[in-house]
């Protein structure tokens, strides 16, 4: 049985109007990892993620979750995910925990095992047991979507854009609680435009653009090709335009903002270059690239290459 939580391998899927969504993509997610999938709009997420489901049907390549292959045991792979999908799909008059009850009873959890009121009391939902679904905010039924995908206790739990319309106190509890899901063995996949939550969630992280894999590493490696950096000095004087020579910007009437390389550039060569300008330095602060800088990065290069 394989290691992974999911492995893709040439994993092809062209649609009938000629669009291909997903062209060759390797992949192998880790068992008990928290792991990231990024891409821009139309990049072949969600195709990915509707073909582990088994939704959509591939054009070619392999699949598995779990170590089942998605052709050849369909039911034991469909068994092993869980997916929380954008879209907030249910049925809405039904009530929480009859939506529960009824979603276990399709994956033959037998009524002793089942988790309804746990899993509802999990999402902070216990006390909209009983009522009209309909009646649900949105942040509710996005809870609701992550309780019914953990009814059959599968060990991959995918999101997908999770807390899209979640205000921030929700998002909060949703991560606690898929943090508390991990650290006791579950594997994440979270795909999400809110780059700062992968960042600090995930430990690894693949990048999708046009169908293929641009990028697939561990997040602080990944971090670490992003070479442009920010300096901020603040200078003794007001300025009207930036010195001559210097990549930089006007921040403030004594502020610059200067881009430049951490590979080919260090800092003490640009203050030294600013002295030498007459200019006297008040304060210096940096600011280190983030995943939206590595996000871009890899998306323009691939948009470049192609």
């Amino acid at each position: 049985m394989s290691q992974s939580a999911i492995s893709l391998r040439g994993l092809e899927k062209t649609y009938s109007n000629g669009k291909r969504a997903l062209d060759g993509v390797s992949l192998e997610i880790p068992r008990g990892s928290m792991f990231g999938l990024l891409g821009p709009n139309g990049a072949g997420k969600s195709t990915m993620i509707n073909i582990l489901a088994g939704l959509v049907n591939k054009t070619g390549g392999q699949a598995s979750v779990w170590g089942f292959d998605i052709d050849e045991h369909p039911r034991n792979a469909k068994a092993s995910i869980g997916i929380v999908p954008q879209e907030l799909v249910f049925d809405a008059f039904f009530t929480p925990f009859e939506t529960l009850e009824i979603h276990a009873g399709l994956f033959g959890v037998p009524p002793r095992q089942r988790r309804t009121m746990e899993l509802l009391r999990a999402v902070h939902l216990e006390d909209k047991a009983h009522v009209y679904s309909r009646t649900l905010s949105g942040g509710m039924k996005r809870r609701l979507l992550v309780a019914k995908a953990l009814v059959h206790n599968p060990p991959v739990l995918v999101l997908d854009e999770p807390t899209a319309g979640v205000d921030i106190e929700l998002r909060q509890q949703l991560w606690n609680y898929v943090r508390e899901l991990n650290a006791g063995g579950t594997t994440v996949v979270l795909t999400t435009h809110y780059l700062e939550e992968a960042e600090e969630l995930c430990d690894r992280i693949a990048i999708v653009n046009n169908g293929q894999i641009v990028a697939n590493d561990l997040t602080s490696t990944l971090m670490a090709t992003a070479q442009e950096k920010i300096l901020r000095v603040t200078v003794d004087r007001e300025l009207t335009e930036v010195p001559p020579g210097f990549a930089a910007t006007l921040a403030g009437p004594r502020t610059l903002s200067i881009s430049y390389d951490k590979r080919h550039s260090q800092v003490g060569a640009i203050l030294t270059a600013l002295a030498d300008a007459g200019l006297g330095i008040v304060d210096v602060s940096t600011q280190e690239p983030d995943l939206e800088d590595v996000f871009l990065s890899f998306t323009r290069r691939d948009a470049v290459d192609a």
